[in-house]
């Protein structure tokens, strides 16, 4: 048998059959076996007026990851668990990882004399404390960071971090990495230090350039020049992470405030206050330690019942670098979008 006359055969009836469908069911029938499919026919669209709503608002309450992570304390130590964490996946189909399209939060706690394994991977991370004695610290690159409540941390891709507690008391703390990010794109690589199970390290390094304390940024948030009627944020860095910007946001008591729609996905974890999010159709009543999500292009209303501090954590670094940072904020190029055609493609 000549395969090569075969393999020719094949090819030039599917070749004719494309060429000679007799209507568009057949020939939308025939483009399948070759991979491929009409543009103008697509099941479903590529490009749209704007960002799908994919990812939905959500909320998670501290007094719940709390009790959580002290039930699995008792259950699973550091020895076996990577990292004793709870992910705050978005909870819409399928999904089991992400907080938002680009962004993962997640609460871990170490106790009171315990170490967590060092390792560093692609992803950008940063930690937000809640919760930690004198002697709690995360070591970078070699380097004991104290944890203190209040405070931001930086662990930048690929920077070897491990978490160290040589006091008593358990420390808590909130997790954001642009791991989902990394997925997407593909660079996601990753090793455990395997000379110690923690990165040995005698410096303390209160100084670290990876710290941002809260005793000198939130200060420097309440006094910065207000953005709207009761709402102040600042930046905070350098350093810079290459994905994710960090900002501090201040809100006074009673400060009631609509926020336009951003491409951005956004978290929020809080510091001190409490207030009300409304956000399409969801509301969410926050305090102390709870992380919130607003996902791209979401309308919001916040209300602060009281004198606020909220971290905010959101891919609006890369969406800038690349021009793709947009809002309905007045003058902005989008403004109107709400208003556009619905037309697709």
């Amino acid at each position: 048998m000549n395969v090569h006359a075969t393999t020719s055969r094949t090819k030039d009836d599917i070749a004719s059959g494309l060429l000679n469908a007799p209507d568009l069911e057949d020939y939308y029938r025939r483009l399948i076996p070759v991979g491929m499919e009409a543009g103008w026919h697509k099941s479903e669209p590529s490009m749209y007026p704007m960002p799908k709503k994919e990812f939905v608002p959500a909320h998670w309450r501290y007094e719940h990851a709390r009790a959580a992570l002290d039930g699995a304390a008792r259950l699973v130590g550091t020895e076996h668990a990577e990292r004793r964490n709870l992910i705050m996946h978005n909870p819409i189909p399928g999904n089991t990882y992400a907080t938002a399209r680009t962004i993962v939060g997640a609460y871990q706690m170490i106790k009171g004399h315990e170490v967590a394994r060092s390792h560093r991977h692609t992803a950008n991370a940063m930690r937000f404390i809640l919760e930690a004695g004198p002697k709690a610290s995360t070591v970078v690159e070699g380097k004991k960071v104290p944890m203190v409540p209040g405070d931001v941390l930086l662990t930048p891709n690929w920077a070897w971090h491990g978490h160290s507690n040589d006091g008593p008391d358990n420390a808590y703390w909130i997790d954001f990495l642009d791991a989902p990010l990394t997925h997407v794109l593909g660079p996601m690589f990753f090793e455990q230090y395997h000379d110690e199970f923690v990165q040995q390290a005698a410096e303390v390094a209160d100084n670290s350039p990876f710290r941002f304390p809260f005793a000198v940024w939130g200060p420097k948030a309440a006094a910065a020049p207000e953005l709207a009627p009761g709402m102040r944020e600042i930046i905070i860095g350098p350093p810079l992470l290459d994905t994710l910007r960090l900002k501090w946001r201040h809100f006074a008591k009673d400060t009631e405030l609509g926020e336009a729609q951003t491409a951005a996905n956004c978290c929020y974890a809080v510091q001190q206050g409490s207030g009300r999010l409304e956000c399409d159709g969801y509301s969410f009543d926050w305090t102390r330690g709870d992380v919130i999500v607003i996902p791209s292009w979401r309308k919001a209303q916040w209300k602060a019942n009281e004198d606020s501090f909220l971290f905010r954590v959101s891919d609006e670094t890369l969406l800038e670098k690349i021009n793709w940072l947009h809002s309905t904020a007045k003058g902005a190029q989008m403004e109107n979008a709400e208003n556009w055609g619905r037309g697709s493609f």
